[in-house]
């Protein structure tokens, strides 16, 4: 049976906001969306950040979650997390990503985050998540140095190009002609399949535009802005809640169990949980329309796939590559 994996960005409180302090009162929102992935046998894997994981009410509940069977994972705001190395005029306000600090402050930042959980759980870190979808092969040997056995940074389809962080910078990864299913990454080239023990696990997007035509668009230098006009026009799908789409992820969910998919990768981040704890969800209202949407499409996905953990998934695909 494939499996679905729950993977949640365990993080401050309405971060799309650039206020110079960070408040973590979402971890109160949390034991209710652990009972709800429990009621239906699914293992969710908080991937944590340096200030939720200084936390001790996340502590608290994180250890209790372990105890459950769901995994606490790494995650890395780069601007947030010490040695703190300003890199622009105000970091807090452009939040520059991880790659684009020197090799040795992301090597100093990766420790401390990894320290700092392992310390907390008495568990080894095992999986991870770029802040801000920042991804590269400095980053990919970092973590592999580092003992983790799986990432999940790779958006599929998505450029991130636009979005900057140094203003200085180019902007974010560009992963819109990644692979869309898990692989054991090439350390000189994350988006190629090779024989690193780094397994890369996409979270599940769905191309708005079929295969050929996706790449003819990219590919055709006089057809580029077309490709970016359609990307506008028809995103791609997220298996992802934005309080409009129970639907989709519903079609997403079936369509990939009738592929044959051996896992769909749901995300969501802790404060879109907390009423006004993100731009999606400002109200209680909304909150209780996610659950009511995570209730239709968790029951529906039980039907399809079963619970996991990123470590768990890894085990499986790792059993299976040394078999081929």
């Amino acid at each position: 049976m494939p499996y679905f994996l729950i993977t949640i960005d365990t993080e401050g409180d309405n971060l799309w906001r650039s206020d110079a302090v960070i408040h973590t009162e979402n971890v109160h929102f949390l034991p209710p969306f652990q009972q709800l992935c429990e009621s239906y046998g699914f293992k969710p894997t908080y991937l944590t950040d340096y200030r939720m994981g200084s936390n001790p009410a996340f502590v608290e509940f994180g250890r209790n979650a372990l105890k459950a069977g769901a995994e606490i994972g790494m995650h890395l705001h780069a601007w947030d997390t010490p040695p703190f190395i300003g890199l622009t005029e105000n970091d807090s306000r452009f939040r520059p990503y991880l790659i684009e600090y020197p090799l040795d402050v992301m090597e100093q930042k990766i420790t401390t985050v990894t320290e700092l959980l392992q310390d907390r759980f008495g568990t080894r870190m095992a999986s991870h998540r770029a802040g801000r979808w920042s991804f590269d092969e400095r980053y990919a040997r970092i973590l592999v140095e580092k003992g983790y056995k799986v990432d999940c940074s790779v958006t599929p389809f998505i450029s991130w190009r636009r979005h900057s962080g140094n203003p200085t910078g180019k902007g974010g990864s560009d992963y819109s002609d990644f692979p869309n299913n898990a692989y054991f990454v090439d350390l000189a080239d994350i988006r190629r399949r090779g024989h690193s023990p780094l397994l890369e696990v996409p979270v599940t997007i769905c191309a708005p535009l079929p295969g050929l035509a996706r790449i003819a668009l990219k590919n055709s230098e006089p057809l580029r802005w077309a490709h970016a006009a359609v990307q506008r026009i028809f995103p791609a799908r997220w298996l992802r809640p934005n309080g409009q789409n129970g639907e989709d992820m519903l079609g997403i969910v079936r369509d990939a169990a009738q592929r044959g998919s051996d896992y769909v990768e749901f995300m969501l981040h802790s404060s879109e949980l907390m009423p006004g704890g993100s731009p999606t969800f400002p109200r209680a209202e909304d909150t209780e329309a996610l659950y009511s949407d995570l209730n239709v499409l968790f029951k529906v996905a039980s039907q399809h796939f079963q619970g996991a953990t990123l470590q768990q998934y890894y085990d499986v695909c790792s059993a299976q590559e040394r078999v081929n």
